[in-house]
């Protein structure tokens, strides 16, 4: 029997774990480097559409998430003062579109990922050091403890996120973020909200919230502002308060339901498009390749299908430089349209700051048919993910 081929994956991510799951899934031996010394309970909710919802069915946990998720149903746009602008039907989505939805706590996708993979696939505490290619393969070395130490493998997933390590080793030249102008907050509440709490995303000037309830009640919110790159506040959910909490209910309740100390604050930046995602050995997903506005919420779900089309390629394709290169040029398109709708949304929704604006963009989302704004939202979850071959020994 032909000796495993392998692979190092730097990033512990959503799309660092995914891809060792996947990889593992058509045979691969794979070693995940995360930074972080522990995986910790930290984080706020994920949305997750019919895209990634099936390449978790190829990975084997698409059941599991369903089980610890709520799906999305009802909701839509609504103005500072609560009135709607646009209200949708999640069933009608499913029914008519064939997509649906689902809300859960990031941490327990992490979870979920995690325990689909052997505890000594993943080094925690771990940074990278040195990418070096030789005739027989390349070696990821890193550090430890103090020690350096050195994996050698056939392909390097950099899955390591926005300000990747791996990106600046293999595209020096490529451009870094760039900040989109605005910052967000996130945040589930410590206990259940009522049971009237119904998704919705409110948009006002150069401001917007957004409340999803989840499986046990509890409900994960998130807002964003124009405001300038670095801007931080002593209390941020006093900020956040400052800036909301006269909105339309529930919003002050979902904010006094909120632990201090579980509010995170990021700057929203998004990637200049790469003109490939592989490099030799080494292949970029996620947000290493494409990081892209939140707008969409389709962030965590691109790097969810990178996963499942990189081990496909890599399944079906022996030779690895074409197996890559099917990979670059199934995934570029793609994910790389999906950022630039997220900008363009970004511009029509949160950072509209005119009164004039708003007020046109509010009229035309009153006027657009349910039918049509049904279709313009579901249209990036109707994706079919590449059969992955059964899982066989390793």
């Amino acid at each position: 029997m032909r000796e495993a081929r392998s692979a190092v994956v730097v990033g512990g991510g959503i799309g660092g774990l995914a891809a060792a799951v996947a990889l593992r899934r058509v045979g691969w031996s794979v070693t995940v480097l995360e930074r972080a010394d522990a995986f910790e309970e930290v984080g706020a909710g994920i949305s997750l559409m019919s895209n990634a919802l099936a390449c978790l069915d190829a990975l084997g946990l698409g059941e599991a998430v369903r089980d610890g998720s709520r799906p999305q149903l009802g909701g839509g746009m609504r103005t500072p003062s609560g009135a709607w602008l646009s209200r949708l039907d999640g069933a009608a989505v499913e029914e008519e579109l064939g997509v649906n939805a689902v809300v859960l706590p990031r941490p327990e996708l992490l979870a979920l990922l995690l325990a689909a993979l052997p505890d000594e696939s993943v080094i925690t505490g771990a940074t990278p050091s040195a990418i070096v290619d030789d005739e027989d393969g390349v070696a990821v070395r890193y550090v430890r403890d103090g020690h350096e130490d050195t994996l050698r493998a056939d392909l390097v997933v950099g899955a390591d996120g926005l300000r990747s390590w791996v990106r600046a080793q293999r595209w020096p030249d490529a451009p870094g973020p760039v900040h989109d102008g605005s910052t967000a907050w996130r945040a589930i509440t410590t206990a259940p909200v009522g049971t009237d709490v119904e998704m919705s995303q409110t948009w006002g000037a150069a401001q917007e919230f957004g409340c999803i309830p989840l499986a046990d009640g509890r409900v994960y919110w998130y807002a964003a502002a124009s405001t300038p790159e670095g801007e931080r506040a002593p209390d941020e959910l006093a900020e956040v308060r400052a800036r909301f909490g006269t909105w339309h209910a529930p919003i002050a309740d979902v904010l006094a339901a909120t632990d201090p100390a579980a509010v995170l604050r990021h700057d929203v930046y998004r990637l200049p498009d790469l003109p490939t995602y592989v490099r030799g050995r080494v292949a970029l997903l996620g947000d290493a390749a494409h990081a892209m506005v939140p707008n969409l919420g389709q962030g965590g779900a691109q790097a969810i299908e990178d996963a499942v089309v990189l081990a496909a390629a890599l399944a079906s394709t022996p030779d690895l430089t074409s197996a890559l290169d099917a990979y670059d040029r199934q995934r570029r398109p793609r994910s790389q349209s999906i950022g630039r709708a997220a900008t363009t949304i970004s511009r029509f929704g949160q950072q509209l700051r005119h009164p004039v604006a708003v007020a046109v963009r509010n009229t035309a989302m009153r006027l657009t048919p349910d039918r049509v704004a049904l279709s313009s939202m579901a249209r990036f979850g109707r994706w079919t993910p590449p059969t992955l071959p059964a899982p066989g020994p390793r």
